[in-house]
């Protein structure tokens, strides 16, 4: 009997070794993440970097850095063809809302940036948003450099589509960016969701100067 030597492995790609370490910082990330908001609040707020963006919103008219000033935002990132993270997130973020109270409601912006400009628009984005809630603000970039600008500014990372290949899908974070009313970036919420503790802290967050 002979042995059979074992198959050489393959090396990796540097596509594949870069995707794997930008997911290793974004788990590095929400694990920080979950204390920054839901356990330790920081003592002053982080600010927005990467300067300023415009972007199309589904309300009409563009979505800038100043339009975050005047009311608590979550922004998070995704794209109507999404298969998990989106449409879970978005359910999730309806049933909060209808759970909060109605002052609470009134004072939160709920944000989504689409990380597929190449087929989301801003008419689709707004009627996929429809689904969940009308109210759900979509924003869609004029190109990747324009989406790059916004992920820089609330540091949560995305990895730009193969949009050559047919049925693409984008890797994203699924964190939440918490946005003060005076437009300052006060922290993040890790995703999956827990609804009890957003319920319960939301309004907190909201009231917070």
């Amino acid at each position: 009997m002979t042995n059979t030597p074992p198959k050489a492995k393959r090396p990796l790609s540097g596509l594949s070794l870069f995707r794997g370490l930008l997911w290793a910082m974004v788990v590095v990330v929400a694990i920080a993440a979950a204390g920054l908001y839901f356990f330790r609040p920081p003592a002053s707020p982080t600010g927005l970097t990467g300067g300023s963006f415009t972007l199309q919103s589904t309300a009409g008219g563009t979505f800038t850095e100043a339009s975050l000033k005047g009311t608590p935002t979550l922004l998070f990132f995704g794209y109507t063809f999404c298969p998990d993270i989106c449409p879970t997130t978005l359910a999730q973020l309806r049933q909060i809302k209808s759970e909060l109270p109605k002052d609470a409601v009134d004072k939160l912006q709920i944000v989504l940036v689409s990380v597929d400009p190449n087929r989301d628009n801003p008419q689709q984005l707004k009627q996929y948003l429809g689904y969940f809630d009308p109210q759900f603000v979509g924003l869609t970039p004029k190109s990747i450099e324009e989406l790059q600008k916004v992920a820089n500014a609330v540091s949560i990372p995305f990895i730009p589509a193969d949009t050559s290949k047919p049925n693409y899908t984008v890797d994203h974070s699924g964190n939440l960016a918490v946005i003060g009313p005076d437009g300052t970036q006060r922290g993040f919420i890790r995703a999956p969701l827990n609804n009890a503790k957003l319920v319960a802290q939301l309004p907190v967050m909201l009231n917070r100067k």
